[in-house]
């Protein structure tokens, strides 16, 4: 059972939709016109690769928000920019501000650490999120873009594809799937209430680039990840599960797939994926290493245990995701978006990869700063 946060309307919160500055607009997003767009998270991964897409667009204008703002350089140099805590109680009314005069909001803002923390998580990834979407409500903004996940789906199959229409329940024993699940929840009711808000959610499959090599090793990989052999593309031993067959995508695709919603009149929600799907068999030819079988249950098992020794930071909701989440089919992007992936999921995995092994990332930007990874056991106690 998904629990339910009520999106309160704005009349019951104190303002009204028909006052000054209140009213949806209805000026179409398009080629022909200037586009004010503001990103929540704009200094993460998809953020990041966003912004770099966006700076080639020269009728958008991007406005960043993110919790720590970046230094002004790089992809982040030019921009307005709001250092906002979507969980903190001065949100609400700080993000109203920004959002007025906004043609859409896009959010990205999500948090993977601390996962020993599940109240944080949960005050950030959930009511951050309703925090959002009121915001953008009061503000009267058009369109609305959450990044979800394919985490948001319930278990499903492994070698074949699933549309959006997808059961979303989430992997239960996953915090990240299910506060996925909770957030898309908030959306439907939004839809149902606001039918001239356009509501869109993009459901990406695992995104890389090599800027994010170091967050994504910060938030997943551990101190027990061999990066010296990653180095020399070589893995000796690699789990393998029938289970373990994941999708991926560019960080850059993503980026891609976010403006050409932005820029076309569609709703609803976008599977995002590249070819081919990564299972243990790709991997181990990848990286020149020996598939091991291990069955599911001995792979919670040892996440769990050593996600308890804060050894390191996926604990066993992360490898449950991985082994029931479904695969999903992208013809929806391609046929309304008109979305292709540029670069293969084995390119975008050797991209990664190569980030992780030389630690990689944007020294501008907070979460994609590089350097030396903190131990499971600090990542545990402390913000990354």
């Amino acid at each position: 059972m998904v629990r339910r946060v009520p999106i309160p309307s704005p009349e019951k919160t104190g303002d009204t939709m028909n006052g000054p500055g209140k009213q949806i607009r209805s000026r179409p997003v398009g080629y022909a016109s200037d586009m004010r767009v503001v990103i929540v998270g704009a200094t993460g991964n998809s953020g990041t690769a966003l912004l770099r897409r966006l700076r080639t667009e020269p009728d958008v204008e991007a406005i960043g928000i993110a919790r720590r703002a970046p230094e002004n350089n790089g992809p982040y140099a030019g921009l307005e920019w709001h250092s906002v805590d979507v969980g903190r109680d001065d949100a609400p009314r700080r993000l109203v501000r920004i959002f007025d005069g906004a043609d859409a909001v896009v959010n990205l803002a999500w948090q993977i650490q601390p996962s020993h923390d599940a109240r944080r998580l949960y005050r950030t990834n959930v009511l951050g999120s309703r925090t959002v979407f009121q915001a953008a409500l009061r503000a009267g903004v058009a369109t609305l873009v959450q990044a979800s996940s394919v985490g948001v789906y319930a278990p499903g199959p492994k070698w074949a594809y699933v549309k959006e229409t997808w059961l979303r329940t989430g992997i239960p024993e996953s915090s990240y799937s299910r506060h996925k699940a909770m957030v898309e929840r908030m959306l439907d009711e939004i839809e149902s209430d606001h039918p001239t808000l356009r509501v869109v959610r993009i459901r990406p499959g695992l995104i890389f680039q090599r800027d994010a090599g170091t967050e994504i090793g910060r938030y997943f990989a551990g101190p027990l990840v061999p990066v010296r052999l990653l180095r020399l593309g070589w893995v000796p031993l690699l789990p393998a599960n029938p289970g373990l067959r994941l999708q991926a995508v560019h960080a850059d695709d993503v980026a891609d797939a976010y403006l050409r919603v932005l820029r076309a009149d569609v709703r609803g929600a976008f599977n995002i994926a590249a070819e081919p799907v990564l299972d243990p068999a790709t991997l181990a030819r990848e990286f020149h290493g020996i598939p091991v079988p291990v069955p599911g249950f001995a792979l919670q098992g040892a996440a769990a245990l050593s996600w308890w020794l804060r050894l390191q930071p996926v604990d066993r909701g992360w490898v449950k995701l991985a082994l029931k989440a479904p695969l999903m089919c992208c013809d929806r992007a391609a046929g309304e978006l008109g979305w292709r992936p540029e670069t293969d999921a084995v390119s975008a995995l050797r991209e990664v990869v190569a980030g992780l092994a030389e630690r990689a990332g944007r020294p501008e930007s907070p979460p994609l700063r590089p350097g030396t990874s903190r131990s499971g056991l600090l990542r545990g106690r402390r913000d990354p």
